[in-house]
């Protein structure tokens, strides 16, 4: 086999091997779809923490599936199938749907509000999936990206009353629509080693959390160092939120 033979073979075999490659990380993002399955069907029999451990495997799908794809360039190595839309239809059940499921099966805002509260968090995330604005040039969310899995996560775990999750449903609901800053943790460059550590951590917590939550004891109470580190943690995104806010403000 001459050189120029043998050179070619190798680059077929590259791109044959860039493809599957592609296709490999767009069926990492469609076993997303599974996870949700999986939530539903842990909904649907009443159990809110199985369903949030599912939603939660959902959520490193999600937080990996960009990254491997943008390594890989699926976009160039398979230009006719869309994975920004297959990604886009996967989070809209798992961050919009199940979420507005769960307020409103576990009863958790006010009696005779569940249909509105679910409602209102399905259409309100109809604007952020459909906002070509989303993302701001230094890849920050404009505005609150209806990631309302992890409102019910807080919901779940602060065991906080009906009435008081109802005005915050409202009020994110309104942030939606407003260029609040709300931090991408693998794409923001600013402080990204330490959001990244912070995310791990963050994620490490509310496993343990959800996972030793019993039903009769707050999570608070069954691991009190967890949940106080995990709180720390999460003040740290509302702090970096509102500073990027602020100062995006200032110099506007």
């Amino acid at each position: 086999m001459s050189d120029s033979e043998s050179s070619a073979r190798k680059s077929t075999l590259q791109a044959k091997s860039r493809v599957m490659a592609a296709w490999a990380v767009h069926a990492f993002t469609a076993s997303g779809v599974i996870t949700a399955l999986l939530a539903v069907i842990a909904l649907v029999a009443g159990d809110l923490r199985q369903a949030l451990l599912w939603l939660g495997a959902a959520l490193i799908i999600d937080g990996f599936d960009g990254p491997m794809a943008r390594r890989v360039g699926v976009s160039e190595v398979v230009p006719r199938f869309d994975g920004a839309i297959l990604d886009l239809v996967i989070d809209y059940l798992t961050y919009a749907v199940i979420p507005a499921l769960m307020v409103f099966f576990f009863a958790m805002v006010p009696a005779g509000w569940g249909i509105a509260a679910a409602a209102y968090i399905m259409t309100t995330s109809l604007y952020c999936f459909g906002n070509r604005d989303m993302k701001t040039e230094d890849n920050y969310f404009s505005g609150f990206p209806a990631v309302w899995n992890i409102v019910v996560l807080y919901f779940f775990i602060f065991g906080s009353p009906a009435w008081l999750n109802l005005l915050v449903i409202l009020a994110l609901g309104v942030l939606t629509f407003i260029p609040v800053k709300f931090i991408h943790p693998f794409r923001v460059v600013a402080l990204r080693r330490l959001t990244l550590v912070l995310t791990a951590l963050w994620a490490g917590l509310t496993f343990w959390l959800v996972w030793v939550a019993d039903g009769s004891h707050a999570p608070a109470a069954l691991a009190p160092l967890a949940f106080w580190a995990w709180l720390a943690t999460s003040l740290y995104f509302l702090g970096f939120c509102l500073w990027r806010t602020f100062q995006s403000a200032r110099s506007a």
